[in-house]
């Protein structure tokens, strides 16, 4: 069984992913669009796609498509996907979900309503910190789990001025100011991933910019926005709490490793910093570094990357970890690109599975608004000096 699939956005991040949707044998002829109908061309005929549509009304009009994957803007994500659900078809998106409280429960009424698929590409999901995390809280080695923390630490310098320019044109400081607290599924998502638990409060703290170049400059951004960097606390469901940083001015190698995660019990603590992982209890401490470690699998310099900013091309070429079980995987995925931590290969795996199964996935709408609420809860917190607010919770996903 495979399904046809359109791709909506030629940008920088959309090219890898075409490759492995290209590759999974559910996966049938894939069509893109883009506002720039040049670049939809060119993906089109780099990748031997089957073709392109010359907008996005008129993809989801055609009864050639039966799924759509959304890696556009990270303001239009919500918008987007209610269009697409409203259309019939299944829906991959980039992180994140929405950026509206509102949109999240108009996504979450449409997939009941529906019965379709969605699902959130949250890269954290299979982080392999958050995989082995996920692991030993199953079997219980941490005891009870009490505190965890989760960093999204990626620096303006290290690559998104370019892609912003990218995709941005002329007016692209405008954008470039998007708030940190609104792109939280890679701090959230790893701790919550492992965690099954969801966030009921959150008091957080937001770090007014300096750099004073235009970007994060309340006069120039689209979203009011001067906050380069903030820090969120939580307190979840059962007891216990996690904290979140989303860092875009840091002195850090995010090109070694963007996020980065802690967990504590009451029997053992597993950290996570850019090059060294251990797992301590009360008699020692273990380096699981190796364990954790994805292996490259495609150099920065391939031709495939040429468009992508050198300073985030890490993002694209990692391989699989020890902790990760690829016996679930395709064989045609063996030999392919992989990123972000080695997440990319089971992202797209558990969407086609999702779709010709009519399972939910992983990071289904109910798991992703746990991923991306906590964010937009949060930025109204640090809006108010660290305010504690109440976050709202749709539930888990209805079973059978």
């Amino acid at each position: 069984m495979t399904f046809s699939l359109g791709i909506v956005g030629a940008g920088q991040f959309s090219g890898q992913f075409a490759t492995l949707f290209q590759a999974h044998p559910g996966v049938g002829d894939i069509h893109v669009t883009d506002l720039l109908p040049e670049r939809a061309r060119q993906l089109a005929a780099a990748q031997g796609l089957a073709g392109t549509f010359p907008s996005y009304g008129a993809m989801l009009e055609s009864p050639r498509i039966d799924a759509v994957a959304i890696f556009t803007q990270r303001w239009t994500h919500g918008p987007l996907v209610l269009q697409a659900l409203d259309a019939g078809k299944h829906v991959y998106s980039a992180v994140p979900m929405a950026i509206r409280t509102e949109e999240i429960a108009a996504i979450i009424d449409a997939v009941k309503t529906t019965g379709l698929t969605y699902m959130m590409g949250e890269t954290s999901q299979y982080h392999p910190a958050t995989v082995h995390a996920r692991d030993r809280i199953a079997e219980g080695a941490f005891g009870r789990l009490f505190y965890a923390e989760g960093d999204y630490v990626h620096d303006m310098d290290l690559g998104f001025y370019e892609a912003y320019q990218y995709s941005g044109g002329d007016n692209w400081k405008a954008t470039a100011s998007y708030p940190p607290m609104l792109y939280p599924t890679h701090a959230v998502g790893g701790v919550l991933g492992a965690w099954q638990t969801h966030a009921i409060g959150v008091s957080a703290i937001g770090v007014r910019d300096e750099r004073g170049d235009g970007v994060f400059d309340k006069e120039i951004s689209r979203f009011d926005n001067d906050f380069s960097n903030a820090t969120a606390l939580f307190e979840v469901a059962g007891g216990g709490a996690f904290r979140t940083n989303e860092f875009r001015r840091v002195g850090y190698p995010s090109h070694i490793r963007e996020s980065r995660f802690r967990f504590f019990g009451t029997e053992a603590s597993m950290e996570q910093l850019a090059t060294v992982a251990l797992w301590q209890d009360k008699s020692g401490v273990q380096d699981i570094s190796e364990l954790l470690q994805p292996k490259e699998t495609l150099s920065p310099d391939d031709p495939s990357l040429r468009h992508v900013a050198p300073k985030l091309r890490s993002a694209f070429t990692s391989g699989s970890a020890a902790v990760h079980d690829r016996s679930r995987l395709p064989r045609e995925f063996d030999l392919l690109p992989n990123g972000h931590e080695g997440s990319h290969h089971y992202l797209v795996d558990d969407f086609v599975t999702a779709v010709n199964t009519r399972t939910l996935p992983s990071v289904n709408a109910w798991v992703a608004a746990r991923y991306t609420l906590p964010g937009i809860v949060a930025h109204q917190s640090a809006l108010q000096g660290g305010t504690r607010l109440e976050i709202p919770d749709f539930g888990d996903a209805p079973k059978g």
